[in-house]
Parts: structure tokens; sequence; C-alpha cells
């Protein structure tokens, strides 16, 4: 099958989530990456282009949207993997032109460009795909078929967590200098970077959405200007409560992202740190350890798979199997056809729902933790 040809706007050198999405592009020979705007400067968008080797190098994202859109062998697909404030700006140059997009997490840095890219996307005939990475790991996949199977009964409660430790003194390095910059990660720092894959990966194994919220939101590196540590509560439709909590200030912990799923029948748990494993107790039963692949594996999470249990499978397959499933849904978007079952990725609506989620947590902080509803 031939390979779908990919563009990447932002991405360029020392850019850390750039290149994870070119290794995740690649891994499943799914894409070929043919052009670029890889920096907001010329000098380094061509540098960066010249360092890769792409075929076609642009100066920035609007005039190459506009030349690949006029060629024969132009992009099929784009991925945006710049600083969020640039994300809608740079998608709906693509999406105008009916090329499809592969975005990075958050949707936007505000709000009302989230509304705006909604409706972009609605306009355009393109697909649209937002890497919540975490979603593309089997076990969680096979926790949302047990979930939604019923084994656990109706789920009563749920604990999410994101901690790191990156940023518990001030840094000076380039991810660590945007990402912290109200103007460019948005008025969420941790809720916005780290919070929002909690959020999405409750909704994902769960199937349910937030209602309302309580967040204490803080800054305690001085002269911080976004929060860098996050206790949320959460309240589901349908009744059932969760704990979300996000830090980016707490020492020993690297990418501990972990959820707890608790029903009338039976609890969840699993840890990206550890993600080959999901654990499963029956009420009044001895704990249960289901194994990537292994055999108690589901289709959904056997189909994602790509190596006999036992051999580690992680961050970098997990990315790949959300870019896997969105080449089969371009596949079948360019036949005229509905993408197989099982086809499964993050769209539009994960997106404008964790936007917000992040725009709850600050007025809901701003108001003393008051229990907020969530946006229209």
């Amino acid at each position: 099958m031939a390979r779908i040809r990919l563009g990447m706007v932002g991405g360029g050198k020392d850019a850390f989530i750039g290149a994870v999405h070119r290794i995740a592009a690649r891994l499943d020979d799914r894409y070929e990456l043919v052009a670029g705007a890889l920096s907001s400067t010329p000098e380094k968008a061509r540098a960066s282009g010249e360092a890769l080797g792409l075929p076609r190098i642009y100066d920035d994202f609007k005039q190459m949207a506009i030349r690949e859109a006029r060629r024969k062998d132009g992009i099929e697909a784009v991925a945006i993997v710049t600083p969020n404030h640039m994300h809608f700006a740079a998608a709906r140059e693509f999406l105008k032109r009916d090329i499809h997009v592969i975005c990075d997490k958050p949707l936007t840095s505000t709000l009302a460009d989230a509304r705006k890219m909604v409706k972009a996307v609605e306009a355009s005939k393109a697909l649209f795909v937002l890497t919540h990475n975490y979603t593309g790991y089997p076990m969680v996949r096979h926790a949302r078929e047990m979930v939604a199977g019923g084994e656990i009964g109706k789920i009563r409660v749920v604990q999410v967590e994101y901690p790191q430790d990156w940023l518990t003194v001030e840094q000076d390095f380039k991810q660590a200098e945007w990402r912290t910059d109200p103007a460019r990660s948005g008025a969420g720092g941790s809720t916005g970077d780290i919070g929002t894959h909690a959020h999405n990966l409750a909704r994902f194994i769960t199937g349910l959405e937030v209602e309302s919220l309580a967040a204490d939101l803080d800054a305690f590196v001085p002269g911080r200007q976004v929060d860098d540590n996050g206790h949320v509560m959460l309240r589901f439709r349908g009744g059932a409560k969760g704990m979300l909590w996000c830090s980016q200030v707490a020492p020993g912990n690297e990418n501990a992202l972990r959820i707890r799923v608790y029903g009338e029948t039976g609890g969840l748990e699993w840890a990206q740190e550890d993600p080959n494993y999901l654990w499963h107790t029956p009420f009044g039963e001895p704990k249960r350890l289901i194994t990537r692949n292994g055999a108690s594996a589901v289709e959904a999470a056997a189909r994602v798979s790509r190596v006999p249990p036992g051999h580690p499978e992680g961050y970098l397959e997990g990315f790949a199997n959300i870019y896997s499933d969105a080449a089969e849904a371009i596949i079948a978007h360019r036949n005229g056809r509905a993408p197989d079952d099982g086809v499964t990725y993050p769209t539009i609506t994960d997106g404008w729902r964790g936007m917000q989620f992040i725009d709850a947590c600050v007025r809901s902080s701003a108001r003393d933790a008051a229990w907020v509803t969530l946006a229209d």
C-alpha cells in the first residue's frame, strides 16, 4: 500500500515532540514525510528541513498549505506540532484545503480558538486527529473494552493522576520556556499539558463525561504564571465521582500517569510506567494480572500489539497506534468508505472536551475551588 504523503508544521531542531511524531508516523511504515515548515523563522525552518532531507521545505505553514494543495503529489495529511497558541492558525490553513490534520494536544491555547477549530473541522472534508497518545496503549484499550462489557459493573469512582517533577525548579531550556508562558501554552500549565491527558484517559476508559468540577490550582515556583500543580474533584454524568491530580513539581515522579476505576462489581488499575499490565479485581476475589497480548487479550488490544507477550511495548508504540489508526481512516476516506471496526483515534470532540476541562479548572480555582459546570 502506498504510504500517505505527510507534512509537518513545527517540530524542528531540538523539538522533542516533533521527533516523537516522526518516529510514530514511520513505525508501521504508513507515512512518508515529504514537506515541512518546521520552525517559526525561515532560517531555522530551512536548516531543520535540510537536516531531515525533506524534499520540500517551506518558510511558513500558509505558504506550505497553498502550494501543497496545488500539487498532484501534494501532502494528504499534516502533523501540527507547534506550541499550543499556533495550533488553530496552522490547522485552519490545511483544513480549508481539505488536507487531513493530525494535531498535538491540547487542541488550542484558548477556548475561543477551540470553538473556531470545531467550526473549521465541521466545514472541512478532511479528518481531524488529536494525538492523545495514551489511548493507543493496548492495555488501555483492553480496560475500555472491559468497562464497556460491564465486567466491573456501573462505574462509581474514578481516580486518575499524572505527576512529574521536571518543573520543580525554574528551568531555562526550550520546552520549559514556552510551556510556562500563558501566551503560548494557554491559561492552564500542568492542567493543559498533562492534566488533559489524565482527563482524556478517564473519559476514554470509562466512557463517562465530566459534568462539573472543583479545582484547586497552584503555581508553587515563584514567578510562574501558569499552574504547576492541580487537585480536581470531578462529577461525571450519571452519578460517578472522581479525583484528578496533575503536578509538574512532584520530585521522584517522571511520567507517572495512573488510573484506577471502581465499579459495583470490581476494579481496574493501570500505570503508564508499567504499561503492559492491567490489574483486574472482581469484588471478593483475588487481584488478577492481565498482560499485553497474553492469554486473555481482547481483540481491541491485540490489534494494536506488535510483539509477543513479555516483550515491552510503550510510549512510542502507543503513539504509533494513533498514527496507524489515523492512516486506516485516511485510506478509508480516500476510498469513500467507513474505516474498519476497531479503528480508534481521538477526534475534535476529544480536543474540545479537553479545552472545556482546562477552562473549567481555571475558572473554579479563581473562585476558591468552587464547583463549576463545563462551558458549552
